[in-house]
Formats: structure tokens, C-alpha cells, sequence
């Protein structure tokens, strides 16, 4: 289906995407999903993330004795939420930044508990070669993990957050679990993974591409919609910006396929198809 360009339909759609949200909150880790597999409920699984975040933390702990690796690792959500252009080490930290910072968020990236995203400066020329080593995202390499961090990053949640995640009725400021879950699919891939930010004309906003993918010569843009895709104005303003080295362009939903002009509307759980063709 996915190579005819055709919707699934509304029933396979809903179903395939509620398979793939019970994969967000129970994540990848082998005992994370024995607890599933052995019909554990997801506060149950949940406590068994928490165990091995647990162990994540003691391990950075024994790299580095500060508790700073650890501090690092368990911001990501938190600095994902406020809708930063880049990850902030003194954010994590609660202090000013050091040369010996720097030495532990390489340790943490060398972990690989932790994906990094950079930003692309300037994408028509090249990702890598224009890849700002100084800006970039952090997500976590389980999306499982990362949805149990969301107790903490956003407490408002509550305790219902899985009933909410695999009901469809997560709140919109919590979509950036879906982005988590395509720079994990991405990743996975072993692709490196781009980012482009650039500010609005005569604002103080800006737009902001969630993630470019290289196919050869070309690339491709993905943003990231946690329900429908209404709105895409950051990825149509890019690609005119770089008509010239688009090779294709997707909004990435909970939706099913569809398109506008160029813009290729996908649900999510395609992304390892797109990227298979790229």
C-alpha cells in the first residue's frame, strides 16, 4: 500500500497507529517489553523503565562522580518541551558552563543512550559540512524511556499519561514524544540527524524544520505533527527557500496518506519505508 501512494483506510490507519503508540510506551528495552509480553499494566512496565534509568544514572556516576552526566541525560524531555532552538548545558546543569561540561556531554553522546540532532546552517550547501556542532537537540535513543521521563519533565500529566498516549488524546505540548520516536527511526538507520532553524523576516520568531534526511545529492524534509498536519509553514517556506535540492518532501502525522502539491502526507509508522526508498 505504502508504494501505490494509497490511504489504508480509517480502520487498518487507527489500528497500525495505536500499535505504534503501545510501542512508544512500552520503548525497546528487552525488560521492558518481557513486562509487556508477560501482560504486566504499563504503571507496572513503567516502574521497570524507571529501574534501568535508574542504572543509567548510577553508570554515569561512575564516569563522571558529579551526578552531571546523569543531570544531563535526564533534561532531555524537560529541554525538548520548552521548544528551544538547542539543548543547553547550563540548563541541565543549573550553572554556568565549563571546559569539563563539554567532556561530559561527550561522554554522554559516547553512551549512545542519548541520539544527537545538529543544526544545518546552511542545508542547500551541505548537512555535514555546514553542521553547527555548537547547536543541536538531544533525544533519547528509547522512546520508552523517554515517554516514562514525561512523569517528571511534565508533571501535569499525571499518572494517566498512558492512558492518554494510547488513546490518542495526549495533550498537543506533549508532541514532542512523536518527534522523539522519528529521531529514534531515524537513527536506527544509522543516518545522522539534521535540524534547520532559521529566523522569520521582520519577527522575532522563526521557523524551524524538525529533521533533514541526505538522499544522495539531494534532501528531504520531515516534519513531525503529533495529531493532523493543518498547519506546515516552517517545511513550505524551506522547501521554496531550497527548491533547488529538495528530493522530496513529509509531513509525518497519525494521519493517513495524502498529499498537498508536493507535500507528502505519511502516518508515522511509514517513516522506515521512506527512508528504505531515500
Amino acid at each position: 500500500m505504502y508504494r501505490l501512494g494509497k490511504p489504508v483506510g480509517n480502520g487498518t490507519n487507527r489500528k497500525l497507529m495505536r500499535d505504534f503508540r503501545i510501542y512508544m510506551a512500552v520503548g525497546g528495552m528487552p525488560q521492558a517489553v518481557q513486562a509487556y509480553v508477560d501482560g504486566r499494566d504499563f504503571l507496572q512496565i513503567d516502574a521497570v523503565k524507571r529501574e534501568i534509568i535508574s542504572l543509567y544514572v548510577d553508570d554515569f556516576k561512575k564516569i563522571d562522580s558529579s551526578g552531571l552526566i546523569g543531570r544531563m541525560y535526564k533534561s532531555v524531555p524537560s529541554q525538548l518541551a520548552t521548544d528551544k532552538r538547542r539543548y543547553i548545558l547550563s540548563a541541565a546543569t543549573q550553572k554556568r558552563k565549563t571546559g569539563r561540561d563539554l567532556e561530559r556531554i561527550s561522554d554522554l553522546l559516547d553512551s549512545k543512550t542519548v541520539i544527537p540532532c545538529h543544526n544545518a546552517l546552511n542545508p542547500g550547501v551541505s548537512l555535514s559540512q555546514t553542521r553547527d556542532d555548537d547547536t543541536y537537540k538531544l533525544y533519547l535513543s528509547d522512546t520508552g524511556l523517554f515517554t516514562t521521563m514525561l512523569f517528571d519533565a511534565a508533571p501535569g500529566a499525571g499518572s494517566n499519561i498512558y492512558g492518554k498516549l494510547l488513546s490518542d488524546k495526549l495533550p498537543a505540548d506533549l508532541g514532542y514524544l512523536y518527534e522523539n520516536a522519528v529521531a529514534q527511526v531515524i537513527a536506527s538507520t544509522n543516518r545522522e540527524l539534521y535540524y534547520h532553524t532559521w529566523n522569520k523576516e521582520g519577527s522575532t520568531h522563526y521557523y524551524e524544520v524538525d529533521f533533514i534526511v541526505q538522499a544522495g545529492s539531494k534532501i528531504v524534509p520531515l516534519e513531525v505533527k503529533s495529531s493532523g498536519g493543518r498547519t506546515h509553514e516552517s517545511i513550505d517556506v524551506f522547501c521554496v527557500k531550497y527548491s533547488r535540492h529538495i528530493g522530496g518532501m513529509f509531513l509525518l502525522s497519525q494521519k493517513d496518506v495524502g498529499h498537498q502539491e508536493q507535500l507528502q502526507f505519511k502516518p508515522i509508522y511509514m517513516l522506515p519505508f521512506i527512508l528504505e526508498e531515500l
